[in-house]
């Protein structure tokens, strides 16, 4: 039986109280997934751990707005198709406004979520990029019987949010990086239980999961799959969203279970 474990985006912005992005209680979930790694070890087969990885210019941070009066917009201000349209926010550079209205548009056709604006986080190179202690070390320790954790980074084109593992929030034709990681599918799809944890429970984790239900295209293969339902927090406000993602998962057949019961 091979067992994979994906872990989303497990990062020191996210993960430590410092953070640029803290999820409240992320340290706590980490340091149960890294118990969990080290109590299993070699029963997991694979392990796979996925990197946001963001310019400071960016879509979703505050340095690519401004108001009529040259303001940047403050963090967790959500953006829609008709600020865009109206004028009330516009692009800093107006050379991608045109872009970046088709964007916001299309974002919003897809029924997720409106364009939020986050604090910079897990900066390209930037000690919060990096992966939170405790659980890199677990990870090492895994990797030292000669394994290797395949790490996916995500988020790296400026005109797309990136909170899936999958896919970007919109696909952009000309950047295979946003457009479905087909490889990332096929591997996960051959695991005969796929073990799913990471931060956080209500935006990066639930779209992960619904692109990989989008690409499974049968329910039944959701069935392999478990989600480790104290190893992801959501985002303090949002926490509405984790709640109706877990209730859509169960729906499709999603097993559910905690780090220290799994595989007991």
């Amino acid at each position: 039986m091979r067992i994979d474990l994906l872990i989303i985006d497990p990062q020191k912005d996210f993960c430590d109280p410092g953070g640029a992005l803290y999820v409240a209680n992320a340290e706590n979930d980490m340091a149960r997934l890294a118990a969990m790694v080290t109590r299993l070890g070699s029963k997991i087969n694979r392990i796979h751990v996925t990197l946001d990885s963001h310019h400071l210019v960016d879509i979703a941070h505050p340095i690519w707005w401004r108001d009529s009066k040259g303001n940047r917009p403050a963090p967790f201000t959500i953006i829609t198709a008709k600020d865009v349209q109206s004028g009330v926010w516009t692009t800093r550079q107006p050379s991608v406004l045109k872009r970046t209205t088709e964007y916001v548009e299309a974002l919003e056709a897809t029924g997720r979520y409106p364009l939020c604006i986050w604090p910079p986080h897990c900066l390209i190179g930037s000690k919060g990029h990096a992966v939170t202690e405790k659980l890199y070390d677990a990870l090492l320790a895994w990797e030292d019987e000669h394994r290797m954790v395949e790490y996916v980074t995500k988020g790296s084109n400026p005109f797309t949010e990136h909170y899936s593992a999958v896919q970007a929030e919109v696909t952009d034709p000309n950047d295979p990086t946003t457009q479905l990681n087909i490889d990332l599918i096929k591997t996960i799809e051959e695991a005969d239980i796929l073990v799913v944890g990471g931060e956080a429970g209500s935006h990066c984790v639930a779209n992960t999961l619904r692109d990989i239900r989008k690409a499974y295209g049968s329910d039944e293969k959701m069935k392999r799959i478990v989600l480790l339902e104290d190893a992801m927090s959501p985002v303090t406000t949002f926490e509405q969203l984790q709640t109706e993602f877990f209730a859509e998962m169960k729906a499709a057949g999603v097993q559910f279970n905690t780090t220290d019961n799994f595989l007991k």
